[in-house]
């Protein structure tokens, strides 16, 4: 019978293969740390955006007197669309009975559908001065007169809710024929860049 020494790792072998494992796992866990962040979170930090109205024009089948309409601007990749949709559908569950009518205009070039929540939404083909945009998830509200009443995000912050709403303030008074004129306005929030 044969006897075969097995060969074990020397005392000072052990520690040194646990602290490479240590290492290793320590930097796969920066890595995937690092690229959520850069994915997911970046988008969600405060940003200041400057939302200037001038240049948004509703279709000529759309402009002059009608219902108070609501333009949502939508891009699908943006991941702060997931704050605002919950919002977006207590507004329509709230707003659209009363005769307000919610568009929606997607993101040239994007693909994507929107949630279940939101398909109430009419869609929109295209909208002059849009492509101006300086970031979404935005809001344009015209009053029944056709004037641009209201553009700019929903909200400050990476949510919106009814708390913190700019919207159903600027809806209310022109549900009761007050005139609201914010068609420019800074905000700082979660935004995606519109252009490009």
């Amino acid at each position: 019978m044969e006897y075969r020494k097995k060969t074990m790792p020397t005392p000072n072998s052990k520690p040194l293969l646990t602290a490479i494992t240590l290492v290793l796992c320590a930097a796969a866990l920066w890595w995937a740390y690092d690229s959520f962040q850069a994915r997911y979170l970046r988008p969600f930090d405060n940003q200041t955006a400057l939302f200037s109205g001038d240049q948004l024009r509703l279709p000529a089948n759309l402009a002059g007197p009608g219902p108070i309409r609501v333009v949502h601007f939508w891009d699908p990749a943006c991941p702060c669309n997931v704050g605002n949709q919950q919002h977006l559908g207590e507004l329509l569950d709230h707003f659209g009975p009363l005769g307000v009518e919610f568009t929606v205009l997607q993101k040239p070039g994007s693909h994507g559908l929107l949630p279940a929540s939101l398909t109430r939404l009419y869609p929109m083909a295209g909208l002059a001065g849009s492509e101006q945009l300086p970031a979404s998830p935005a809001v344009a509200i015209w009053d029944r007169d056709g004037h641009l009443a209201y553009f700019g995000p929903y909200s400050e912050g990476a949510v919106c809710n009814s708390g913190n709403s700019f919207i159903e303030p600027v809806l209310k008074a022109l549900m009761e024929d007050r005139p609201v004129h914010a068609s420019n306005t800074l905000a700082v929030g979660c935004y995606c860049p519109w252009a490009g």
